[in-house]
């Protein structure tokens, strides 16, 4: 082709015209960056040359129902270096060692790292005051102290299980503390400072702080007294039939709150990892299913009475056993009971008559009961780790297994189950969601930031039903299998359970877990209490849970009572005397304010066999325990208090 000058022209204005556009287009994003975008690439360039050491927030305590802390917050410095900006690795590795008693190889080490920032792990994580005013003292370039949380337990392993632990970022790893963790950990904050590319601070810019969050403070609905006294009966428990688990719960019934939960074995929390994971991670309270045995009669009870298949008046024959589908079910007493009315059925926890019971209902509506008060599904307590149960599919519900159903054995439960489906008897009738956390708190203003209010689920029993219930269940305390948890004045209404533990396939001879429901006081319960004893082992002594669970909790209902201010009751159901089983009972003296001489005079000539010890000095009995009017066995000790006249 012929180059002409016309199209050298036309070429040349092409390649001006070209020209001219991209120098336009780069003008125009010059002056777009320099006054549209201008903010976006100053943010830009700041994040470039910007630097953060963060700065960890307080993480949250837990507080009991008055207030008082169960985990505390302690604030600790830890030591940071960002190698970039240390000039002389070596000295300064020296220096820290001398203050932080470490390894001068290790800590050199970290100080050399190719990295912009390291944690002086594991000499320079949460270090004491003292070391941290030297640390401050020395001055060293690229070192920084930041702030960290570490947990403590004024109560010790109380309820661990429950807080659950911490890691080492200070992050929930199981319990509450996992459950709560997006509560709890609040917002870090930074130290901000600018640096060159190589990552060193630039001198003369200005260091900027962001202050970090706090955690919120968790309160819970837990009672530290009522704690303490599950504690002390765990303690016991262990220590004298030395089991293999042990598990309790107290409930506020009409309100669902979880006023005590503990278990055994335990840990100290601050120490979680010399202990087997198993025990931080799993809280047998909502966690470990277990065949409950005649605990779950109250279920049956309950229901027969409402579908109108049983009055407590109505009687029974128990021949010692009761023939189910070719099987031979038999009760506990050899020989059986004889004749006995349906309230007696109950007392004596008798098989054969529950087994009745459960056929009079059938296995649809037993087993729509059962469900309706929350076995078979979780409770939405807030706990990670909660077990659902076990319960037979309804299509595979035969006689058999429905006689095994209405006496507690053949379905699996936890124990916060029973605990909720007790309490919806004890409250009238409602079956509440459990309530473990009342409300978030800021820490800095105190102010509520979120309450949580109780939640009926649904009704699953009438008020008339609820309340024949506990009359029967009074009964079993005052003349029946729970008589052990018989406190005076303090009408307690309750359900012994001893179930065996299939091992192999079989029932244990062996293995039982024995278990005591009850609330108090029987005609308007305030509490709720419940006791599993894993594989008990008493010296000389049958296995029964009357004589070893149904105490614990006559002794942990009682004592929460009277720091309730629950004034003992002089109605109820009198106590039947066991002869040679119930030590005789008798009425303490009114002491106070008498002459010594006068007050041992007095107990002389009453006749009681009672023992007097003296406390103090003075001539008069300034006050006495137990108090006057109380019920103690025959033989017991009345602690004198002396003093001058007031």
């Amino acid at each position: 082709m012929k180059v002409t000058d016309s199209l050298i022209k036309r070429r040349f204005l092409f390649v001006l015209l070209g020209t001219c556009g991209v120098f336009g287009l780069l003008i125009g994003r010059v002056v777009h960056i320099t006054t549209i975008e201008t903010k976006f690439y100053r943010q830009k360039a700041e994040q470039t040359i910007t630097r953060s050491i963060p700065v960890y927030a307080l993480r949250g305590q837990f507080l009991d129902a008055s207030g008082e802390p169960l985990v505390k917050t302690v604030s600790a410095s830890t030591v940071i270096a960002v190698p970039s900006q240390i000039r002389d690795p070596k000295s300064t590795a020296e220096k820290l060692a001398k203050v932080l008693h470490g390894s001068l190889q290790r800590i050199y080490r970290l100080l050399k790292k190719k990295t912009l920032m390291v944690y002086l792990r594991p000499y320079g994580r949460r270090i004491d005051e003292q070391k941290t005013r030297a640390i401050r003292k020395l001055r060293l370039p690229g070192i920084y102290l930041t702030e960290e949380s570490t947990r403590s337990y004024p109560l010790g392993s109380m309820s661990a299980s429950v807080f659950g632990v911490t890691g080492g970022e200070g992050q929930g790893l199981s319990g509450l503390e996992l459950y709560y963790n997006h509560v709890l950990e609040g917002k870090k904050g930074a130290i901000r400072y600018v640096s060159d590319a190589s990552g060193r601070e630039i001198p003369s810019t200005n260091d900027t702080y962001q202050k970090p969050q706090p955690g919120y403070d968790v309160q819970l609905s837990l009672s530290t007294p009522i704690s303490e006294f599950v504690a002390r009966e765990i303690d016991q428990v262990v220590a004298k039939y030395h089991p293999d688990h042990v598990t309790m719960i107290v409930e506020q019934p009409s309100t669902g709150k979880i006023l005590a939960m503990d278990n055994y074995p335990s840990f100290n929390p601050e120490q979680w990892r010399q202990v087997s994971p198993a025990l931080y991670n799993r809280n047998l309270a909502v966690w470990q299913t277990f065949e409950p045995g005649s605990t779950f009669k109250i279920v049956t009870l309950a229901t027969a009475i409402q579908e109108h298949q049983v009055t407590l008046t109505q009687r029974f024959y128990d021949p010692g056993y009761y023939e189910v589908a070719g099987h031979r079910i038999r009760c506990w007493k050899a020989g059986g009971h004889g004749s006995q009315t349906f309230l007696q059925v109950v007392e004596n926890s008798c098989n054969p008559g529950f087994i009745t019971l459960g056929e009079r209902i059938g296995k649809n509506a037993l087993f729509s009961s059962i469900k309706n008060f929350g076995f078979g599904k979780k409770t939405g307590i807030t706990l990670p780790g909660e077990s659902k149960g076990i319960l037979f599919p309804l299509s595979r519900v035969g006689p058999l297994e429905l006689a095994t159903t209405a006496f507690g054995q053949g379905v699996s439960v936890t124990p916060i189950q029973q605990v909720m489906a007790v309490g919806a008897i004890a409250n009238g009738g409602l079956l509440m969601k459990p309530l473990l956390v009342e409300k978030y708190i800021n820490p800095e203003t105190k102010e509520v930031v979120q309450a949580f209010s109780p939640h009926v689920v649904r009704r699953v029993v009438s008020e008339a039903t609820a309340a024949q219930v506990r009359d029967a269940l009074e009964h079993v305390v005052a003349q029946g299998t729970g008589a052990n948890a018989f406190q005076e004045g303090y009408r307690i209404a309750g359900k012994t359970g001893t179930a065996q533990v299939v091992e192999n396939g079989h029932y244990s001879r062996q293995h039982y877990i024995v278990s005591f429901i009850g609330m108090a006081p029987a005609n308007h319960p305030d509490l709720v209490a419940y006791v599993a004893i894993d594989y008990p082992r008493p010296k000389n002594s049958p296995v029964f849970g009357g004589t070893i669970a149904a105490p614990v909790i006559g002794h942990v209902l009682a004592d929460s009572l009277q720091i309730m201010h629950v004034a003992p009751s002089t109605t109820g159901i009198p106590k039947r005397f066991r002869l040679g089983i119930d030590p005789s009972m008798t009425q303490v003296l009114n002491l106070s304010g008498m002459k010594y001489q006068d007050a041992v005079r007095q107990m002389m000539n009453s006749g009681l066999i009672l023992r007097v010890s003296v406390s103090g000095h003075g001539d008069y009995v300034v006050s006495q325990r137990p108090v006057a009017g109380e019920f103690v066995p025959q033989g017991s000790t009345i602690r004198l208090y002396l003093g001058q006249e007031q």
